[in-house]
């Protein structure tokens, strides 16, 4: 709450029961001093996309909290939004070949 009023000037977090228990369990789990990378819309600083600009007086609705323990940090979701999944340690091309005399190629499925 704190990080964003000081931020981006919103009023207020709105923290639903079920994710303020999440966070009290990262805590727990020895995470609660790593950083905090927002998740929101571009589009605004608030969670609505049609409050464009700067604007003040507006509510941050988390939706849920999660952690990147390999990354080092916890990222809350404020509004709707989608999220990327993470990347194999192993990038799939090193499983494709071209046969140059075929021009098969396998390790695509």
């Amino acid at each position: 709450k704190q990080w964003y009023q000081r931020r981006v000037r919103g009023d207020e977090v709105e923290v639903p029961d079920e994710i303020a228990e999440k966070i009290k369990n990262l805590e727990k789990q020895g995470y609660g001093n790593l950083p905090i990378c927002m998740a929101k819309t571009h589009l605004s600083l608030s969670c609505d996309v049609n409050k464009k600009g700067a604007p003040t007086g507006f509510k941050v609705p988390i939706q849920d909290v999660r952690l990147s323990a390999g990354a080092g940090f916890v990222y809350p979701l404020a509004g709707t939004i989608s999220t990327m999944p993470g990347l194999p340690t192993r990038p799939a091309f090193y499983n494709i070949d071209v046969n140059t005399e075929t021009g098969d190629i396998t390790g695509l499925f």
